[in-house]
């Protein structure tokens, strides 16, 4: 009650700068959360702490809300461009074959009706059709690798090959093939999953993850020196086999797709799908995350477990793709990049769309390996450093991050 009997209300009580500062603590607080939730990101810098990507001239109008159906949408055109695109290189190779054919085929592949009757028949479904298909399933998942890698360690120029993970599963890999582990069922793989979760211990062993939390840089740093011993264990290796494995090996080490069995398909889908399926589980936290720990920690997630998992599953997608595909670089840099200029940052949506266009960029590389001395083959790898490398300099040109 008031002096003169009126009901006053005890907000007002408090001083006017306590009253302004509490809404505009309240104001940033829903800003930050609607932003993350939404994807809304700054009208001309879509900015996310650790990395910008520049998007002059467009308008916060621009940038849509990312819901269930935006997903499905936009992932069914990526869908339908990565279909169309799969039959364009179906039909290119050392043995021309007209696009009517290659549909021809295909539909009674699916109908049931699939007789391999011609030569072109015979390359088309032994040849290409499997190379195409792990091709694909390659590239998503380098793909994916280097989405998780720039958002949990927000930096722009994190992925599996830098961070020394490609380099631990090759030396598990190569190890494997020295000492005739092919000879065993999924022996290679196993050890370059062994190489990989070697790698994330001592990336994490020494970037202090033992005396506190984790700093970005550090395990930026550590990834790059536990890289380059894998290196120099790679060329020791490499000086203690005879001259048929060192051409396997040296080949293998730039990135070989020649080798595409439905076996190899098999084993490297299932685990791109489960994969896929537990980092998209994931995402909400993603998008926390790269706001900046100390924002994610307040909304209630385990920032440190939470990266240690996702290292943990990215790492074994990794290891399987290295281990049956060799090293391609570049891939997990230029993909997620790409897609964030087009698409935003938000990983509900930049995960599905990075894993179906590293899928059709992977596919352009190796069919481009085919053609350019046919019937001779470029190894994959060398490709895709012919892209990623001036990319690569772009991004330290222009600083965009």
């Amino acid at each position: 009650m008031g002096r003169r009997g009126k009901l006053v209300d005890p907000e007002a009580r408090k001083p006017a700068y306590i009253m302004m500062s509490m809404a505009t603590i309240e104001g940033i607080v829903k800003t930050s959360f609607y932003a993350i939730e939404d994807g809304i990101r700054h009208p001309r810098t879509s900015q996310v702490r650790g990395f910008c990507i520049l998007n002059k001239g467009r308008r916060m109008s621009s940038y849509r809300r990312v819901t269930l159906s935006r997903v499905l949408k936009i992932s069914s055109l990526m869908i339908l461009f990565l279909i169309v695109l799969c039959v364009i290189c179906l039909s290119v190779g050392s043995v021309s074959i007209s696009p009517e054919k290659v549909f021809h085929f295909l539909s009674g592949a699916l109908t049931g009706k699939f007789t391999v009757s011609s030569e072109e028949e015979l390359i088309l479904f032994s040849v290409r059709l499997p190379r195409i298909i792990f091709a694909g399933i390659i590239g998503a998942a380098l793909s994916l690798g280097g989405v998780i890698f720039q958002a949990i360690l927000r930096n722009p120029l994190a992925d599996p090959y830098i961070l020394g993970i490609s380099g631990g599963s090759a030396l598990g890999a190569i190890i494997g093939i020295v000492i005739g582990a092919g000879s065993f069922y999924l022996g290679i793989p196993l050890l370059a999953f062994m190489g990989a979760l070697a790698t994330v211990f001592l990336v994490f062993v020494m970037a202090g993850g033992n005396r506190g939390p984790l700093m970005d840089n550090s395990l930026l740093l550590s990834g790059v020196v536990i890289n380059a011993f894998f290196s120099a264990a790679i060329l020791f290796f490499l000086s203690i086999v005879n001259s048929m494995e060192l051409h396997s090996i040296t080949f293998w080490l730039m990135g070989d797709l020649s080798n595409a069995s439905i076996r190899e398909i098999v084993i490297v889908g299932v685990c791109l799908l489960l994969g896929f399926i537990l980092l998209y589980a994931q995402a909400r936290k993603l998008n926390l995350i790269v706001q900046g720990e100390n924002t994610a920690q307040h909304l209630g997630v385990n920032v440190e477990k939470t990266k240690q998992w996702l290292m943990i599953v990215t790492s074994l997608i990794i290891s399987v793709a290295v281990s049956l595909a060799g090293i391609i670089g570049f891939v997990g840099i230029m993909v997620p990049h790409l897609m964030r200029l087009v698409f935003g940052s938000d990983h509900r949506l930049i995960l599905p769309v990075s894993a179906l266009f590293g899928a059709s960029f992977l596919i352009v590389a190796d069919t481009i390996a085919r053609l350019v001395f046919a019937p001779a083959e470029l190894p994959v790898g060398v490709v895709t450093a012919l892209c990623g490398a001036p990319y690569f300099i772009f991004l330290l040109k222009r600083k965009v991050w």
